[in-house]
């Protein structure tokens, strides 16, 4: 059997190549910035072909609060039996501590005059819920309405809290 093939994409669903699907590709959907339009059309894209297409949809949330049980849940989207020594080098190795010295992972290979960390850093505190420390109440429940309104054709079961 041949290994599934897997993509990183920040393409939105209905611009991905028909040819990508039909060769029976996987996607996995991580939570991130896109630059081909808006984040709700882009997630709720994705989030709608979960089905028809093989899209694993992986939230932060989830593997901050359960690390070994969405691994565990990535390898068998992949098909691929993972050994326990395996699992605990993936699971330390994906740690947010891990992955913020990691320069495959904290973009610090891309040049300043491209990405300018003196406006903000592209990796935080890793932290669920930090975004109680820069909204305030009025602007949370601003977000919460907007977010129902744009969401209500498509709810994706996104957490902000653990």
């Amino acid at each position: 059997m041949d290994p599934p093939l897997v993509i990183k994409t920040h393409l939105p669903n209905q611009l991905v190549p028909r040819s990508f699907w039909d060769a029976g590709c996987k996607v996995r959907r991580l939570d991130f910035m896109v630059g081909w339009g808006s984040w709700y059309d882009h997630v709720k894209g994705y989030w709608r072909e979960r089905h028809n297409k093989k899209i694993l949809y992986i939230f932060y949330e989830d593997m901050k609060e359960d690390p070994v049980r969405e691994v565990t849940h990535i390898a068998q989207f992949l098909r691929r039996q993972l050994s326990k020594s395996t699992m605990k080098h993936i699971v330390q190795m994906t740690t947010f501590s891990a992955m913020r010295e990691n320069p495959m992972a904290n973009y610090s290979t891309i040049p300043d005059t491209i990405f300018d960390r003196t406006v903000s850093e592209f990796m935080r505190k890793g932290e669920v819920g930090d975004w109680k420390n820069h909204f305030s109440a009025e602007e949370d429940a601003a977000f919460e309405e907007h977010y129902l309104k744009i969401t209500a054709d498509c709810p994706i079961p996104i957490r902000f809290t653990i």
